[in-house]
C-alpha cells in the first residue's frame, strides 16, 4: 500500500514528536524532532523540505524526513530520518528520501545534499545508498546518543557537478590514504596530486587557558561584524554558539557546541586561522570541558598550512566532502577532520561494503597519528 507523502505543516508537529520519541527515545538531540518553534521554523523555511508519510488506510503518521538548506548555499543535509518501529522494512524511508531529492536535487535547487547517518546498523546506510548517496567517510564518535555512536558521512550531487571540481596539486602527506580512497568509492580523479612538502612548524603556542563564552546571542552578533560576508568563513548549516578566546585576545575561534549531542564544530578565527594554529590543544581542550567529547573541523583540501595545524595537533581525516563548495565555475573539495577526548571503540559498527575502505583508512591514520613508532618505543 503506498503512502501518502506530503509536505509537513504546524498541524503534524504534536504528532512528529511523538514519532521521533518513538523512535530515538528521549536522547534525540536534534531540534527537528523536539522543540516545537524550531520545528515550525523549519517547515516555513523556503530553502528546505520536509515530507511526512501517512498511511492510507489509518491516516497515521508514520515516517518523516527533511533537507535543511539555507539562504546563500547550495548545500543542504539530509537529516530526522525517522519511521515508526511498527511500520518498517515497507519501503518508507527510501521513499521519503527519493521525494526529497527529487525537489531539491533534481529541480537544481541544491548542488549537493550530505547526511550523516548512524552506524549501529546497516539499514540507514542501504537507505541512502539506494537513493544514490554515495559514502564519504567515517566521522568517528560524533554523537552521544545513548552512548557515543559514529557516524557514516554521505553525499548525492546535482548531475554534472563532480565534473567541475576545482583540481589540488599538493596535499599534507597524510591525506593521501583518503584521497586514494575516494577515487576508488567515488570514480572520481586527482590527477596530478602530490605529497607537499614538510610544513614550516608554527610557533611554539603560549596560550595555556583559552576562555569559552557561552552566550549565543552576543556571538551570532560579533561573528556577523567580524564575517560580514562568507569570504572568511564556510561551514553550511552551522552557526557558532560559542566563542573562545585567550586573555589578551589575540584570537578569537567561534565554534558550535551541541551539548545534547556531546560534539563540537571549529568554524572560524578572527583575524584569521594562523592566528591560532599552534593553540589548538587548548582551543579542543576548552571544548572537551564543556562536553564536546567530538570536535571536527571543515577544512579546504586547496589550503595546505590549515590541513597541516591541525594534522599537526592530532586531528584525523576521516571524510572526503568532494565539490563542496561552489566558486564561480568551479566547485572546491574539503577535509572532515575530527578529535575525540573519548576512546573510540569501533567494535559495535555496522558498516556495509562501500563505507569499509574509510573505515580501514581512518583506522590506519589514526594509528600514525597516535600510536608510538617501533623506534619510539625503543627510546
Amino acid at each position: 500500500m503506498n503512502p501518502v507523502i506530503t509536505p509537513a505543516t504546524g498541524a503534524d508537529i504534536a504528532e512528529l514528536r511523538q514519532l521521533y520519541y518513538a523512535v530515538y527515545g528521549p536522547h534525540y538531540p536534534v531540534a527537528l524532532g523536539t522543540d516545537p518553534a524550531e520545528m515550525a521554523r523549519l517547515m516555513a523555511d523556503p530553502h528546505s523540505l520536509w515530507l511526512v508519510a501517512r498511511c492510507p488506510a489509518s491516516g497515521a503518521l508514520t515516517a518523516s524526513a527533511a533537507i535543511h538548506g539555507e539562504a546563500g548555499s547550495r548545500i543542504g543535509r539530509l537529516e530526522g530520518i525517522a519511521v515508526h518501529p511498527g511500520h518498517r522494512s515497507g519501503g518508507l524511508a527510501g521513499a521519503l528520501t527519493e521525494a526529497l531529492c527529487a525537489g531539491m536535487l533534481d529541480t537544481a535547487r541544491l548542488d549537493s545534499v550530505y547526511a550523516t547517518v548512524r552506524t549501529v546498523g546497516a539499514g540507514p546506510q542501504r537507505v541512502v545508498a539506494r537513493n544514490g548517496f554515495r559514502p564519504l567517510g567515517i566521522l568517528p564518535n560524533a554523537v552521544d546518543l545513548r552512548s557515543r555512536e559514529s557516524l557514516a558521512l554521505y553525499a548525492r550531487h546535482s548531475p554534472g557537478v563532480l565534473d567541475r571540481r576545482v583540481p589540488v596539486t599538493e596535499v599534507p602527506a597524510a591525506l593521501l590514504p583518503l584521497l586514494r580512497t575516494a577515487e576508488d568509492a567515488l570514480g572520481i580523479g586527482f590527477p596530478g596530486v602530490r605529497a607537499a612538502g614538510p610544513a614550516e612548524p608554527a610557533a611554539p603556542g603560549d596560550v595555556e587557558h583559552v576562555e569559552l563564552i557561552e552566550a549565543p546571542a552576543f556571538v551570532r552578533r560579533r561573528f556577523r561584524e567580524r564575517f560580514p560576508d562568507a569570504e572568511g568563513w564556510f561551514y553550511p548549516l552551522h552557526t557558532p554558539n560559542v566563542l573562545l578566546t585567550p586573555e589578551d585576545g589575540r584570537f578569537e575561534v567561534y565554534a558550535y557546541l551541541n551539548r545534547a549531542g556531546g560534539y563540537g564544530s571549529l568554524l572560524s578565527v578572527h583575524p584569521d586561522p594562523a592566528a591560532a594554529a599552534a593553540c589548538l590543544e587548548p582551543v579542543t581542550r576548552a571544548l572537551a570541558r564543556a562536553g564536546a567529547g567530538y570536535v571536527e573541523a571543515l577544512v579546504p583540501l586547496a589550503h595546505q598550512e590549515a590541513l597541516a595545524a591541525f594534522l599537526s595537533q592530532g586531528f584525523v581525516a576521516g571524510a572526503l566532502y568532494p565539490a563542496m563548495r561552489a566558486d564561480g565555475d568551479g566547485f572546491h573539495d574539503y577535509a572532515v577532520l575530527s578529535r575525540s577526548s573519548e576512546r573510540i571503540d569501533f567494535r559495535g559498527v555496522a558498516v556495509e561494503p562501500p563505507l569499509q575502505p574509510y573505515l580501514d583508512c581512518y583506522v590506519s591514520a589514526w594509528a600514525s597519528t597516535h600510536l608510538p613508532t617501533t623506534s619510539e618505543v625503543a627510546l
